[in-house]
């Protein structure tokens, strides 16, 4: 009996693409462990084994780059533009070659977060394929650049290849996407973390009533300038590794050998953007969530609106952050009550949403 193969795409534009594919696929395979994936990304392989519990074959290489962006909250509209135009300069020749791989590979689904070129390849070599996302980059385009001169026949194709899937799942929280077809809206999807709070301060050495916060702007940095902070009493920062910082109040939480959920479940706040993948992962793991908006991203007004509704949460502006002026947001923040943290059943609902297409024979 021959293995069901999916084939994967996931975005590299950021690590919210992943945090939302990986659920949907450790349930996937929980049902089907004879499943054989290939996944295509831009991701280091190692990002990509701690969040997707099976075996996998990984083709590097990115099908989009999304946006261009300053740091995690900004973005470079010039080169975006730019980038955008010499990908559609010859855009047939483009989903030539994508059809040519997906075809050689000869999987019974093409599955994607959310690059449209290998929609638009399965198309060509007549594969079904299936899309997921609580944005798509059609409508990003669209809301950046429509006034442009250049930008209808781009804009086109990537509708037109958006459209070519058997459905595209829609997660909450999302954007409309009134303009794309065989849209489906499916629940949150978030991993969940075990709660570690006591071995965590232990490992951090957490005096008795000291917090910890975790500053998580996602795949695209934003290094803040804590060393410049003036002393927040009874906070400790868990920061990413690469700021490279030695500070008496800071750790590295890579350094510290725990999964990005199991933190998420154990520390008392969260300081990030609005991205899905920690929105909603803080949400479900029941994290508080302080957040600087980002600037001009069509996406984040629905995933503000569902945190304000789920999770304890507030705004900071980007002046108090910069300036470390965090003491009066965070004990607001903790002053909340708490909420019933949401269930992320989306991934169950998009691993039976895929199967139709990879129950092969008895299976």
């Amino acid at each position: 009996m021959s293995r069901p193969h999916l084939f994967v795409d996931v975005s590299a534009h950021g690590f919210g693409h992943l945090a939302q594919v990986a659920p949907v696929l450790n349930a996937l395979t929980e049902r089907l462990p004879a499943l054989r994936l290939t996944i295509r990304s831009g991701l280091p392989t190692a990002k990509l084994q701690a969040r997707i519990a099976a075996a996998f074959t990984h083709l590097i290489g990115s099908s989009d780059f999304g946006y261009v962006m300053h740091d995690a909250v900004s973005l470079d509209l010039p080169a975006t533009a730019l980038a955008y135009r010499r990908q559609h300069a010859d855009w047939p020749a483009q989903v030539g070659r994508d059809a040519r791989v997906i075809a050689g590979l000869r999987p019974d689904l093409v599955f994607s977060d959310v690059a449209y070129l290998p929609l638009a390849a399965a198309a060509q070599v007549g594969i079904p394929s299936v899309a997921m996302c609580s944005l798509n980059w059609a409508d990003l385009f669209a809301h950046f650049f429509a006034g442009e001169n250049w930008a209808a026949e781009i804009h086109g194709q990537m509708l037109a290849a958006y459209h070519s899937v058997e459905c595209f799942l829609r997660l909450t929280p999302g954007m409309a996407m009134p303009e794309l077809r065989r849209l489906r809206s499916i629940a949150p999807v978030a991993a969940l973390g075990n709660d570690c709070r006591e071995a965590l301060r232990r490992q951090v050495g957490c005096a008795t009533g000291e917090r910890l916060v975790l500053i998580a702007f996602g795949g695209v940095s934003k290094a803040l300038p804590i060393a410049d902070w003036p002393p927040l009493a009874g906070v400790r920062w868990l920061i990413p590794q690469d700021w490279q910082l030695a500070h008496p109040s800071v750790v590295s939480f890579e350094g510290l050998g725990r999964p990005f959920t199991d933190l998420l479940a154990s520390v008392d706040a969260v300081l990030t953007k609005p991205g899905y993948g920690t929105f909603a992962e803080a949400a479900c793991n029941g994290a508080p969530v302080l957040y600087l908006r980002r600037s001009d991203w069509p996406e984040q007004d629905a995933l503000i609106d569902w945190l304000n509704c789920h999770a304890r949460c507030r705004e900071i502006s980007e002046a108090d952050l910069l300036a470390g002026c965090l003491y009066a947001a965070l004990e607001a923040l903790w002053r909340q009550p708490a909420r019933p943290a949401p269930r992320p059943s989306g991934a169950e609902e998009a691993a039976a949403a895929l199967l139709p297409w990879l129950v092969v024979g008895d299976a």
